[in-house]
């Protein structure tokens, strides 16, 4: 006890709170008290705990198997068989969930949203197996949420004939449910390849199926011809995917051929809409399967608060009895296909279906392509229809038998009847008959039911003739059952009848990715042209050209002035250079959009830039064409490429973008036409020495540190404090008395000591 307390003591601190202490010794201390606790490594608990558990989810609930169902949609189906509801009246939801319980005992409302996705007024399914009547709410929708099982009525539909066609003649396995008291089957004789033709979803522990719908005929069409060649290509006869909510397909050969052979990847579907130009509005009547018209709307409202859509005015869900329906106003002045273009890229207007066909194979789950689950489904199918031969081979068997008793009594008829009416006890009979004629105990009994009525000669003749074509049945059996050839030219047979029976057009169309625009970022900004003004105290001011034609004013703050101007285009990126050898992109697109009397965007803050750190220069570029020319403390000056500082990806900062062997003064761009006078520029010292020389002495480099050459020599503490097209300032005819022809001069001496703030002229 005393020991105890100690460590309830170290476990407990002042504030009545448990401190940390080691797993082990927690569990050592939790084993003591109650006495009977044992200790085992973790992987052990796992095994013995988790790996059951996900074994279960894979095989009992989450992988459809070849039959194309889920145990949860097997047992509810078949629990609507063996109600009758195959050919009868339909009947309320809530008894055919009552009733599945007896196979399913997973909750009513677990079978109730199994069912309500079997439905026809669901929407999920391509043919449906189940036909309802009330409000089963849609696949296409979030909000749109069934009634509850008391007003809903259901019955399987006519297709449903094809999955249970032949259960009662032993086609398939049948197994005892939950608690024993009845048999159901392990699997449906589906007659047509379901797991192909209806969606499938479903997650398990450490994998998930995600089979996509597709076409009854074209199925059909594509297993025909893979029993009669099983080299076929799949692709001419199920071209591609098809879904119940329709929608476009866009169709990519290669990508197609490779979900075909593996089993995975994905293809893209758009929605189908109609323009209205006389009332200014799209409406979208088919969406993707893999969307909602909830999500849809929500992005779209999103798009439009945003400001990265101004074409649209107004959304609407306008979904009705008719069906579903998405109306987009837009403006008159917006071009609609144009519209939409953007909106299948931004909004699930367009989405992808991601292919996952795993399958479930005789209890072993299977990634499988088409062709691979086409022969599996042929080669369950085969069984099914083999054992369904089996079963009537021995039915028609013991009929034959009866009936041979008949041919053998019909040799000597009155023979059998004294037989009959001079035997004195009823027991007697049949062990007489079977002395007499050679018969035993089955067939003895089924002469001894004959009526007399029946022993006339049109009756005899019939029993005759139908023994002989029992008889020739058995033989085609027989022969069917020892050719693959005839087992398979049955299965054809079965799978034409419920093509043309079952069988309707595509719902999802088909059309070419070479036909699709492709829409990029790009197209989604606002193109016009426009001007940026970089001020010394680093505020940088965006402006239209219609702005800047309203007025000849820009607002600066108080001793501030414009140092750089660049003109360009919205769609361009503008490239600004610190003093600390760093590189910031910016897209024009991305910054606000400033009036004259705005003093703008005030550079530290939006780039973060630290205390000591200023911008040095400034461009627009799209294509990286042109040079920079960078101007250094110590007197140097360096060319380099603009191409150098393009990059793959969408950085943000370069580093290290110029030399940094010494501080950077001022960086300017070159365009790639750039000749002549425009590329004289005049460098100042501190010491009031300048020289006016043109860039072409400068070597070009395309390496970005590269350190220049020395233009201006400087005398020890001089450097460099200012770097100046000559095109920006007023006197230039002045400044020619300071020109080079060769490099590493010591300069020629101001006129006036007394440097004062150059004036640039903003329009020329």
């Amino acid at each position: 006890m005393k020991n105890k307390k100690k460590s309830q003591d170290k476990a407990v601190g002042k504030s009545g709170v448990k401190d940390q202490v080691s797993y082990p010794s927690e569990l050592q201390y939790l084993a003591e008290a109650a006495g009977s606790v044992s200790l085992e490594p973790i992987g052990q608990t796992l095994q013995n705990n988790y790996m059951p558990y996900a074994m279960s989810v894979i095989i009992s609930r989450a992988i459809p198997e070849i039959d194309g169902f889920k145990p949860a949609h097997r047992k509810l189906l078949y629990t609507m068989y063996k109600a009758g509801l195959l050919n009868g009246a339909r009947s309320k939801s809530a008894n055919v969930v009552g009733a599945t319980m007896k196979l399913n005992p997973h909750g009513d409302q677990a079978i109730y949203d199994t069912l309500v996705r079997l439905t026809r007024g669901n929407e999920t399914l391509l043919h449906p197996y189940i036909d309802s009547k009330g409000n089963m709410g849609k696949q296409y929708s979030k909000d749109m949420q069934s009634a509850a099982p008391r007003y809903t009525e259901v019955k399987l539909d006519a297709i449903a004939n094809e999955i249970f066609r032949g259960i009662d003649e032993d086609m398939v396995d049948f197994v005892p449910n939950y608690d024993g008291t009845m048999s159901e089957p392990t699997l449906l004789p589906t007659a047509f390849p379901g797991i192909l033709v209806n969606a499938n979803q479903g997650i398990a522990v450490g994998m998930a199926s995600n089979i996509c719908s597709f076409n009854l005929q074209e199925v059909c069409r594509a297993v025909i011809a893979y029993i009669n060649d099983p080299g076929c290509d799949l692709l001419q006869y199920m071209p591609a995917p098809d879904f119940a909510s329709g929608a476009a397909l866009i169709y990519d050969e290669s990508k197609m051929r490779e979900i075909y052979n593996s089993g995975r990847g994905s293809f893209k579907l758009r929605a189908e809409y109609t323009i209205n130009k006389a009332d200014n509005c799209i409406e979208i009547r088919e969406i993707p399967y893999t969307s909602t018209i909830e999500s849809i709307i929500d992005k779209l409202a999103e798009l439009v608060k945003s400001g990265k859509i101004k074409e649209i005015t107004d959304v609407r869900d306008e979904t009705d009895i008719n069906g579903l329906c998405i109306t987009i106003d837009y403006r008159k002045t917006a071009d609609p296909e144009q519209l939409m273009q953007k909106l299948f890229s931004l909004t699930e207007l367009e989405n992808s279906f991601p292919c996952n066909f795993n399958v479930l194979i005789e209890g072993c789950p299977q990634v499988l392509g088409v062709k691979a689950i086409i022969a599996q489904w042929l080669k369950f199918r085969r069984n099914c229809v083999k054992r369904r031969l089996l079963f009537q081979e021995r039915k028609l068997q013991v009929k034959l038998h009866l009936l041979q008793a008949l041919a053998e009594i019909l040799l000597d008829i009155d023979k059998a009847i004294n037989i009959i009416k001079n035997t004195e006890k009823d027991d007697a009979v049949v062990p007489n008959l079977m002395e007499a004629f050679a018969v035993d105990a089955e067939q003895a009994e089924y002469i001894c039911n004959i009526k007399l009525r029946q022993l006339n000669k049109e009756h005899i003749l019939q029993r005759l003739e139908e023994k002989r074509k029992i008889t020739d049945d058995l033989a085609d059996i027989a022969a069917t059952l020892a050719q693959t050839a005839k087992l398979n030219a049955l299965i054809i047979k079965e799978l034409k009848t419920i093509a043309d029976k079952y069988g309707q057009e595509r719902k999802t169309k088909i059309i070419a990715a070479a036909d699709i625009t492709e829409v990029s970022d790009a197209d989604f900004i606002e193109d016009f042209n426009l001007r940026v003004f970089l001020t010394r105290d680093g505020y940088l001011k965006k402006l239209a050209l219609t702005s800047l034609r309203s007025t000849a004013e820009l607002k600066l703050k108080e001793n501030d002035q414009i140092w750089q101007m660049q003109s360009g285009s919205n769609k361009q990126e503008l490239l600004l250079f610190s003093s600390q050898a760093n590189l910031y992109k910016l897209k024009l697109s991305d910054l606000n959009d400033d009036k004259p009397s705005d003093w703008g965007t005030y550079l530290p803050n939006l780039l973060s830039l630290a205390a000591d750190e200023k911008i040095v220069g400034m461009l627009i570029t799209s294509d990286y064409k042109g040079e920079i020319a960078a101007a250094y403390a110590d007197g140097r000056v360096s060319r380099v490429e603009l191409a150098a500082y393009a990059t793959k990806q969408n950085r943000k900062k370069l580093i290290k973008a110029v030399s940094t062997h010494s501080p950077v003064i001022a960086v300017y761009y070159l365009p790639p036409d750039t000749a002549g006078e425009q590329r004289d520029f005049v460098l100042i010292s501190d010491q009031a020495k300048a020289v006016l020389f043109n860039l072409d002495l400068i070597n070009r480099k395309s390496t970005r540190t590269n350190r220049g050459d020395q233009v201006l020599k400087l005398k020890k503490q001089a450097q460099i404090l200012d770097f100046i097209p000559l095109n920006d300032l007023a006197d230039k005819a002045d400044w020619e008395r300071h020109r080079i022809h060769k490099l590493g001069t010591s300069g020629i001496t101001l006129k006036s000591a007394d440097l004062q703030e150059r004036q640039i002229t903003l329009f020329k």
